[in-house]
């Protein structure tokens, strides 16, 4: 799959996701310092999932119904990397292509999915 990971995710998990085969365009290395618009951009002019730490991206593609393929967004301690990898691995294997066009949040004990609004 293609992913956009926000500067805020693990550069561990971004190896890892490599690793398993994925296209991973990392904003750490490639857009240091873009704003969250600038990342939301990113996505959707190059048809990317959205990986991401940062909970005010929920408030811009919800509240403000910006565009984006798909938004992962981890809600797991910054310190427990593994358990990040094992549920991002978890969400990927069950829901896996069915990513895009969903917004999902993923805890250290559940994922919650919901689709997301196409613009007109």
């Amino acid at each position: 799959m293609r992913w956009l990971a926000d500067e805020c995710v693990d550069a561990g998990l971004v190896a890892w996701l490599r690793n398993a085969g994925h296209d991973v365009v990392y904003l750490a290395e490639s857009s240091a310092g873009v704003t969250d618009t600038e990342a939301i951009g990113l996505a959707e002019a190059e048809n990317r999932l959205l990986l991401t730490e940062d909970k005010d991206f929920g408030e811009l593609v919800f509240r403000f119904r910006m565009a984006v393929p798909g938004l992962v967004l981890l809600r797991i301690d910054p310190t427990r990397s593994q358990l990040k990898r094992l549920r991002l691995e978890a969400v990927i294997s069950q829901i896996g292509e069915g990513l895009f066009g969903r917004y999902v949040v993923v805890s250290e004990t559940r994922a919650r999915s919901r689709a997301m609004e196409q613009p007109p």
